[in-house]
C-alpha cells in the first residue's frame, strides 16, 4: 500500500460525513431540532482549503439545516443530507462536479461510510471510528470526531502540497 502522505499530493477534493466526523456524534434534542457542535478549528481549515481551490462536500445520513447553512457560509461546495446511499451520492457528485476517485479524500466513521470508503482515493477516519472503518482506512487521525480530525487531514494535505501557512492562512 502506498504511504498515505504520498497520496495527499494528489488530493483536490475533500468529502466529510457529518455525525461522528464534523461533530462528535452527540445529538441533543431541543425544541423540535437536533443540536450538534462543530469544532471551529475544523471550520477554519475547511474555509482555508476552499480558499486555496479545494472542493469540499458533506454527505450525511442526518439532517441539520443550521449546520448546513453554517458550512455553506464557509463555502462548502455541496451539502447532501438525509442520504441513505453515500456511494450513489458520490456518483452524482462525480458527474456534477467532474470529480475523480483518486484525487478525493473521504473521511467517515461508521458502517454507512464503508462502501464509499472502499472505492475512494484516500479513506480516512477519526480516532473513535468503528473497527470496520479503521480496518479500511489509509489514515486514522489521532483526533476523535468533532474534535479536530477534519483539521488534521486538511492541514496534512496542505502541508504536503506546500500550501500551509501561506498568506491565505492569515485571512479568516
Amino acid at each position: 500500500m502506498i504511504n498515505y502522505k504520498i497520496r495527499l499530493n494528489n488530493i483536490n477534493t475533500f468529502i466529510f460525513d457529518m455525525d461522528g466526523v464534523l461533530t462528535n456524534g452527540h445529538v441533543i434534542p431541543f425544541e423540535g431540532i437536533s443540536l450538534r457542535a462543530i469544532n471551529v478549528k475544523d471550520e477554519y481549515s475547511i474555509q482555508l482549503a476552499i480558499k486555496l481551490g479545494f472542493k469540499v462536500f458533506v454527505i450525511t445520513g442526518g439532517t441539520n439545516s443550521h449546520i448546513q447553512k453554517r458550512l455553506e457560509r464557509l463555502g462548502v461546495t455541496k451539502f447532501i443530507d438525509s442520504c441513505s446511499n453515500k456511494l450513489k451520492a458520490f456518483d452524482h457528485l462525480k458527474n456534477e462536479f467532474d470529480l475523480n476517485n483518486e484525487t478525493t479524500l473521504y473521511m467517515g466513521d461508521d458502517i454507512p461510510d464503508y462502501q464509499l470508503m472502499k472505492i475512494i482515493g484516500l479513506a480516512a477516519c477519526p480516532q473513535d471510528a468503528s473497527n470496520e472503518i479503521k480496518e479500511i482506512s489509509s489514515y486514522q487521525s489521532p483526533y476523535n470526531g468533532g474534535e479536530g480530525c477534519v483539521r488534521d487531514v486538511i492541514e496534512q494535505t496542505l502541508k504536503v502540497q506546500s500550501k500551509w501557512m501561506t498568506q491565505d492562512a492569515f485571512e479568516w
